[in-house]
């Protein structure tokens, strides 16, 4: 089992082109973002408070909500399940699968079907499933798994999948971009025609409308319900948004919060399935909303998290993300709302996770660029706490006790004493550090150079 010990270790370790391609990835996304948003909008923290307290309002009136949502759809015409956990949900789309006579599946990229391992559990019934986004693709072909909740392959790089492409037998080697993606293109175009089943996610769901809102830059999710008989969208209960106005505010900030862009290229309200006089589409359409123990998060002291609408500014930003990557969380969602969201959902295996809020340095900078003005260092101090009261013993593996420093603190005699005797600190080698896991997490760490201790007496002195 990783600690955050073990997250300090997969940085080190990390090859130096994994890491340049996912430290440059998100550098280049996050000065995008600053960029389109200093640019569009003369005040876009008053923005981000707005879409907070929107969300947060959804979730606090979450059950009339989803009431209202499901009266909305069926007047649409679609057919609407709820799945309380993982089970369920796989459960729920074999069986349609099944009783529409359907064998094969594309689907466009959706986090929460990661979430519930859905591609192995259809698989694994007999079922035909190909990932459509392009970077889904190739971790499919290379059975991996996301470092990223916008960009999945992040982690890798152009000769990387060349040499996938060949072993799948799309091509001799060739790492040039445009043939990669032309190669993916026509390999999966006949998948999207072969297909009986389109499953996609959803971004957002209007209550009002009983639309679900899907942005995309590929136009993969089209092409996964143009030619298909049956439409299948999972959908976190989270997703959902009172009113069709709300939208406009959201499409937005998710763009220019996860990519730097004024407006995804693709940007689809989807009411329900093909109606009389419209040529394509399909026949049916199905909205499975999922629980998977989100109720148990909206009853905790971290409900927030829930407004996350898995935009990726917080990993963009996050200097242990850049550092370690995706992979290092060891859950579909890395980086700091992968920190509070994974062990939430973990349920009853949270002490295996409980570790992942240490993998922070509190920066506050998560915050400052989410979309929905989620407190994430708040919320990660309040999952600490949860771990010393619950006794995670992985999760304080590696941290200093901090009874002495304390004491030190709350003393102010020996706080002047300790400031005053500050300069030999740098003097002092790792390995004659007397605490052990104080000298474990100092191996891991570099501290900057003393410099204190003098300001007492400069104050002292003033006139």
């Amino acid at each position: 089992m990783k600690t955050h010990q073990q997250i300090d270790r997969v940085a080190r370790d990390l090859d130096p082109e994994v890491h340049q391609a996912n430290f440059m990835g998100a550098k280049l996304k996050s000065e995008r973002r600053y960029a389109a948003l200093e640019r569009d909008y003369p005040d876009s923290d008053k923005l981000r408070q707005v879409a907070g307290q929107i969300k947060q309002h959804t979730l606090e009136h979450l059950d009339q909500y989803l009431e209202q949502a499901e009266a909305a759809f069926q007047k649409n015409g679609v057919k609407v399940h709820f799945a309380t956990d993982d089970a369920a949900v796989n459960a729920t789309v074999l069986r349609i699968m099944n009783e529409t006579g359907s064998q094969r599946m594309v689907k466009s990229k959706s986090m929460v079907t990661e979430e519930i391992h859905l591609l192995d559990y259809l698989e694994r019934h007999g079922k035909e499933v190909v990932e459509t986004d392009l970077g889904e693709f190739i971790l499919q072909i290379d059975g991996d798994h996301p470092s990223h909740i916008v960009t999945p392959i992040v982690h890798k790089n152009r000769r990387g999948i060349a040499e996938s492409f060949e072993r799948k037998g799309l091509g001799d080697y060739n790492d040039d971009p445009e043939t990669i993606t032309r190669r993916a293109r026509a390999y999966l175009r006949q998948k999207y025609l072969d297909a009986d089943v389109g499953l996609t996610g959803a971004n957002f769901v209007s209550a009002e409308s009983g639309r679900i809102v899907l942005v995309t830059n590929e136009g993969n999710a089209r092409f996964c319900m143009a030619a298909n008989r049956v439409h299948i969208a999972v959908v976190g209960i989270e997703k959902l948004v009172p009113t069709d106005r709300d939208l406009g505010l959201f499409i937005n900030l998710i763009g220019r919060s996860g990519t730097g862009q004024q407006l995804t290229v693709y940007n689809q309200f989807i009411g329900g399935p093909r109606v009389e006089g419209q040529p394509h589409g399909p026949e049916e359409m199905h909205v499975v909303f999922v629980d998977n123990r989100r109720t148990e998060v909206l009853a905790s002291d971290c409900r927030e998290i829930l407004r996350c609408i898995r935009c990726g500014a917080c990993l963009n930003v996050c200097p242990i993300y850049r550092q370690s990557g995706g992979h290092a969380y060891r859950s579909v969602y890395p980086g700091p709302v992968g920190a509070v969201l994974s062990p939430l959902l973990a349920g009853n295996r949270f002490p295996e996770l409980a570790d992942l809020p240490k993998a922070s340095s509190l920066c506050g900078a998560c915050n400052e660029v989410c979309p929905v003005d989620i407190p994430i260092p708040d919320l990660l101090l309040r999952l600490r706490d949860k771990a010393k009261r619950e006794g995670a013993k992985d999760a304080m593996k590696g941290t200093p006790n901090l009874g002495m420093w304390a004491t030190l603190c709350s003393q102010p005699a020996m706080w002047k004493t300790a400031l005053s005797m500050g300069h030999t600190m740098n003097y002092i080698p790792t390995e004659m550090i007397p605490n052990p896991s104080a000298k474990a997490w100092q191996a891991a760490r570099k501290l900057p150079k003393f410099q204190g201790g003098e300001f007492r007496k400069w104050f002292k002195n003033r006139k």
